[in-house]
């Protein structure tokens, strides 16, 4: 079907649409990529990756404020992904484990390129961080600034706070981490004198105040956002000595036609607004923003048929590799990678794991699909592969960075 044929789809962009009746993305014939690497396959645009992290930087600019940026890796890991932005000092690192630690300066990160903030730390994880002694430490927990000062005395330090605020995609409680609901991130207002006092007792200058409050939100929830910033800054005003204000990271990119792109000339503006005076640097830890629409996740319909009066799409990877809509009740669109003709017809796509939860759309509209057909699942450059499980024992998958 020629694409006049057909309206534009809103995800459709520059390196990611419809050429001839076939997609194309990263400059590459999808349905190509499919033949030579086979299904289930993860590609990667490295020229959006570094579109992204552009767009970020040149919003923060506009704060007034000195920053850094942080990727956020536990979205993935890639190690291609994370030579590239190494290799191109496209940014620093956020990291949560100390394998991620060592896994980023595998791929070229020094130690003074990455925060670490992580929740239930053990002593042994705490043994490991403290012998890299330019890695900049969030702690989290009372017990985390009492069980490290021993092992680090002296060292500066930052101190991640929970607001009892959050923000997530469409207000899902599920991408909130923090808000009414006691969680088990960040330290609360009542404990953060006895905080301080522990990191004094232990001679820890506390230098950087983080936060993180949720995933995915975009310009419906930057008001929350910034009720969020303004209580983040009365914890700051109680830090003689504070450099540093850790914003973590939550921002999001559209799931479905009904989004808008986060306009992040407001976010910034949002920042400026609470922080533009208050001397401090400006960090963030985007994860999702940087990668998330950077990546495609390849699948072969290998059942197509109708039940009673759905119509089932079935393809060759599952939930646990993609787990966003089954765990988060994400949207996540599969699009067909060549347009036949024939009007779109409502249908359901499911996985091939035997869970019922392992369904990826309801009722989504596609044009004519038929066994053996390529489908891509948009939207998958994030906390797909880097939370990917064996269940079933289905968890193989390849990876491709596109260059």
């Amino acid at each position: 079907m020629p694409d006049s044929e057909h309206a534009p789809f809103w995800w459709e962009r520059d390196r990611l649409r419809y050429d001839k009746g076939h997609l194309r993305f990263a400059g590459e014939k999808v349905q190509s990529l499919a033949r030579r690497f086979g299904t289930p396959t993860f590609l990667y645009s490295a020229d959006r990756i570094r579109d992204n992290l552009a767009s970020i930087r040149e919003a923060l600019e506009t704060t007034g404020r000195p920053y850094r940026l942080h990727y956020a890796m536990k979205a993935n890991r890639f190690a291609p992904i994370l030579t590239l932005m190494a290799g191109e000092s496209l940014c620093g690192i956020d990291a949560c484990s100390p394998e991620e630690v060592m896994h980023a300066m595998g791929c070229g990160f020094k130690e003074s390129d990455i925060s670490y903030t992580a929740t239930a730390v053990s002593n042994s994880d705490l043994d490991t961080l403290a012998r890299f002694k330019n890695l900049h430490l969030n702690c989290d927990a009372v017990s985390t600034l009492r069980r490290l000062g021993p092992r680090a005395k002296g060292r500066d330090i930052g101190l991640r706070i929970n607001p009892a605020m959050g923000v997530g995609y469409g207000d899902n409680e599920l991408l909130h981490y923090s808000g009414e609901a006691t969680t088990k991130f960040g330290i609360y207002k009542e404990q953060f004198d006895e905080a301080l006092d522990t990191a004094a007792r232990h001679k820890l200058a506390v230098t950087t105040l983080h936060l993180h409050t949720g995933c995915g939100y975009l310009n419906d929830q930057l008001p929350v956002w910034e009720q969020i910033l303004a209580e983040a800054k009365t914890f700051a005003e109680k830090i003689p000595g504070l450099r540093a204000i850790n914003l973590g990271g939550g921002l999001g990119v559209p799931h479905t036609k009904d989004d808008t792109p986060l306009d992040l000339k407001a976010w910034a503006a949002v920042i400026k607004r609470v922080f533009g005076k208050s001397g401090l640097t400006i960090e963030v830890e985007p994860g999702d923003y940087v990668v998330k629409d950077a990546g495609l996740l390849l699948l072969t319909a290998n059942t197509v048929e109708t039940r009673r009066s759905t119509r089932y799409i079935g393809v060759d990877g599952g939930f646990n590799i993609a787990v966003e809509p089954a765990f988060y009740s994400l949207p996540f669109e599969p699009v067909v990678t060549r347009l036949r003709k024939g009007p779109d017809l409502p249908v359901t796509v499911a996985g091939n794991i035997n869970e019922a939860l392992d369904v990826f759309a309801e009722g989504l509209p596609l044009p004519p699909v038929e066994e053996e057909d390529t489908l891509a699942l948009i939207n998958a450059g994030a906390y797909a592969s880097a939370m990917s499980s064996n269940h079933c024992m289905r968890g193989q998958f390849r990876e491709v960075l596109l260059f």
